[in-house]
C-alpha cells in the first residue's frame, strides 16, 4: 500500500511535467506542417517519446489494479522510457547552450522632473525568444521526467518484492495450516481406531466366556 502510495505521487509529478512538454512541443510540430516541412528529429523524437509516455503515466495510474498485478512488466516499460527520453534529451542536447534572452541599450537613461511628477528611462530593454525558450524548457522537463520514470521503476521493483514476500507468506501460513489440521484429523482417526479395537476385544471375550 506504502509503494503504491509513493508510486502515484510521482506518477502526477510526471503527468504535471508531459501535459506542458506536449503542448510545446505541438507547437514546434503544427508550425512546421503549415509551412509544410518536416519537424526537425530533435523536437519530433521528444515530441513523440512525450505523448506515449504520457498516455502510459495515466492508464497506469488509473488502472490500479492491473498495475498492482503486472507491477514486473510496468516497472520494465519504464525503464524503456529512461530510454527514451535520455534519446530524446539527447537529441535536442543543442539548445542547451543557446542564449534565448538578450538584453540591449535603447538609449541614454534620463530622467526628468515635471508638473505632473517623475519619468524616466533606463535605457535598457530585454527581450526573450520564445521559441528557444519553450524548447529550453522542454529539454528540461525531458531531464527531469528521464529521473522521474527511474524513481517509478524502483518503486515497482520494491512493489514487486513486496507482493512476492507477501505470497510466500501466505502460502506458508496455508501450508502450516493444513499440516495443523490434518494431524488433528490423524489423531481422531487412531484415537477411534483403538476404542473400536478395545470393544471388540471385550465382546469376544464375553462371549467364550
Amino acid at each position: 500500500m506504502l509503494g503504491y502510495i509513493f508510486f502515484t505521487f510521482w506518477r502526477l509529478f510526471q503527468i504535471v511535467t508531459l501535459i506542458p512538454t506536449l503542448g510545446m512541443l505541438a507547437y514546434f510540430v503544427s508550425v512546421n506542417q503549415k509551412a509544410n516541412r518536416l519537424s526537425p528529429a530533435s523536437i519530433l523524437t521528444l515530441f513523440i517519446v512525450s505523448t506515449l509516455a504520457a498516455v502510459w503515466a495515466i492508464v497506469t495510474l488509473f488502472r490500479r489494479k492491473s498495475t498492482q498485478r503486472s507491477t514486473l512488466y510496468v516497472a520494465f516499460v519504464d525503464l524503456c522510457f529512461v530510454g527514451a527520453f535520455i534519446a530524446g534529451v539527447y537529441e535536442l542536447r543543442g539548445i542547451a547552450k543557446a542564449n534565448c534572452s538578450s538584453i540591449s541599450d535603447s538609449g541614454p537613461t534620463y530622467l526628468s522632473v515635471g508638473t505632473n511628477g517623475v519619468s524616466g528611462s533606463s535605457g535598457i530593454s530585454a527581450s526573450v525568444k520564445r521559441g528557444c525558450a519553450m524548447q529550453k524548457a522542454s529539454f528540461a522537463f525531458g531531464i527531469m521526467n528521464c529521473i522521474f520514470f527511474f524513481i517509478t521503476f524502483m518503486i515497482l521493483l520494491f512493489m514487486h518484492r513486496t507482493k512476492d514476500d507477501d505470497n510466500v507468506q501466505y502460502k506458508t501460513e496455508v501450508t502450516r495450516r493444513r499440516r495443523s489440521h490434518d494431524s488433528r484429523r490423524g489423531h481422531s482417526r487412531s484415537g477411534g481406531g483403538g476404542s473400536t479395537h478395545r470393544r471388540s476385544s471385550r465382546d469376544s471375550r464375553r462371549y467364550y466366556v
